[in-house]
């Protein structure tokens, strides 16, 4: 295994195709070699099943000769019928003995009888043997003759089964071959799947977790030689964006303390200025001295909204989602706001639907809470605030509207930015400082939604965001 994690994943792909290259090409030769083998045989005993009926015939043939010529010579005793006698034997010899050449034959017994009665036949004839004697000599040459053509015959039947036989059991070694090269295969593309994909699979898991800012885990990557490069090169990445990370926070940390020192003294010093503890302030000088405190309130609550985007930006990347029920869910948020929504003379009507969605209750808590404080602020004195939610198509949708002024049509486009204020004021004082739409944004995008502010047709009142979350 150590040895494999030295090959690069180009060569793993070339060592893996070819290995599924060599056994789909083995089964292919082993069919083929097969095939031709039996291609082989069948021919072969063709050949042999023609000469087989050529010797026959030929044999046959000369038998009838050599009848034909012992009749004549039992009827005329010439002596020239002899040698005709003698060269039909000599062809009948021959055609024994190219069935003599064919292997495996079935007919060896009957041709040797065949060759002994042809011997005998010879024999009476130069002895002047008996009509009776010859013709009976004769009728048993004929019937070996018919045993060795039965025998012949199903010689070759029984050759013929056994290349039908062979030929099936080829057909099944081929299938046999096929099936394993195949299964062969699929397993090596398996395990090769499994060695390249892992990797990869690490490597996505681990920028995954490098997007939600999880840089303590060390990065380590097993599998081809080039993508464990990528793997420590992914390492020395999450190396140094911890680094800067932590770095980013320590500098926001010591900018924030070294604003906050000197705004602490600033505050004493317009306290002590504020009390007329230095000495008596006419009116222009109390003016001036409140609107240094109006304006380091104001400094001191940019620097604390600064601290919570901070807080924010890491609270993002860490989602803990969990079955809530809608109905609960808004009932909560709205009971929070019970208070405020009180002194404000604002009634709060949610309406959700008696079911459950995985989400991130705290978050969206976080969420609705700033739309509903939003909407309190800014909606009229015995006014309605209506809190909606619904499902449509696997999509959770939770309105929030109220009957105020609404958002001017110039600040439709950067009311969720930071530290952004619209233009319309509310009904009541109020102290935020426009980041409350900027955290619900980000909120909402790390939960994989959206959130918006609906378009307003003129006739209705007021402000309505729409929140829109995978159920």
């Amino acid at each position: 295994m150590r040895s494999m994690i030295r090959i690069s994943f180009r060569q793993s792909m070339l060592a893996g195709l070819l290995l599924i290259a060599a056994l789909l090409g083995w089964a292919t030769l082993r069919s083929w070699l097969l095939l031709e083998y039996s291609i082989a045989q069948s021919r072969l005993t063709s050949d042999y099943a023609l000469q087989l009926n050529d010797t026959m015939q030929e044999l046959s043939q000369s038998t009838i000769d050599l009848e034909r010529t012992v009749r004549q010579f039992i009827v005329l005793k010439d002596t020239v019928l002899l040698a005709r006698f003698d060269a039909n034997a000599h062809r009948c010899l021959a055609a024994v003995s190219r069935l003599r050449q064919i292997p495996r034959l079935a007919s060896e017994a009957p041709i040797n009888d065949w060759t002994t009665a042809l011997s005998d036949l010879s024999g009476q004839l130069r002895n002047a043997e008996s009509p009776e004697a010859l013709q009976a000599t004769l009728d048993r040459l004929n019937e070996i003759n018919g045993t060795i053509d039965r025998k012949n015959r199903q010689w070759i039947d029984e050759q013929y089964a056994s290349i039908r036989t062979k030929l099936q059991q080829n057909r099944v070694q081929m299938a046999g071959s096929i099936i394993t090269s195949f299964v062969g295969a699929f397993i090596v593309a398996l395990l090769m799947s499994r060695w390249l994909t892992r990797p990869v699979e690490k490597l996505e898991a681990s920028i995954a977790r490098l997007g939600e800012g999880c840089f303590h885990d060390p990065i380590e990557v097993r599998g081809p030689a080039d993508l464990r490069r990528i793997g420590h090169r992914l390492d020395w990445l999450r190396q140094r964006l911890d680094e800067l990370e932590t770095g980013r926070e320590q500098t926001l940390r010591h900018v924030s303390h070294e604003l906050k020192t000197p705004l602490t003294a600033l505050r004493e010093g317009i306290a002590l200025l504020e009390e007329e503890v230095v000495g008596s302030l006419d009116d222009s000088q109390k003016e001036v001295v409140d609107i240094l405190q109006h304006n380091i309130l104001i400094l001191q609550r940019h620097i604390e909204n600064l601290l919570r985007l901070n807080a924010l930006a890491l609270e993002t990347r860490h989602l803990n989602r969990q079955p809530v029920v809608l109905t609960e869910l808004l009932s909560s948020v709205a009971a929070d706001r019970e208070l405020h929504a009180q002194s404000r003379q604002v009634n709060i009507i949610c309406q959700a639907p008696e079911s459950s969605c995985l989400l991130d209750a705290e978050k969206l808590r976080v969420v609705l809470d700033n739309l509903l404080s939003n909407a309190i602020d800014f909606s009229p004195s015995g006014g309605n605030i209506y809190l909606d939610a619904k499902i449509e198509g696997g999509i959770l949708r939770i309105v929030c509207a109220d009957q105020g002024p609404g958002v001017a049509l110039e600040d439709y486009e950067r009311i969720f930015e930071p530290f952004v204020q619209g233009k319309r004021t509310a009904p009541a004082a109020r102290r935020g400082s426009g980041v409350g739409l900027s955290i619900a944004r980000e909120l909402i995008t790390a939960m994989d939604g959206q959130i918006r502010l609906l378009p307003n047709d003129g006739h209705t009142p007021g402000a309505a965001f729409e929140i829109s979350l995978p159920k």
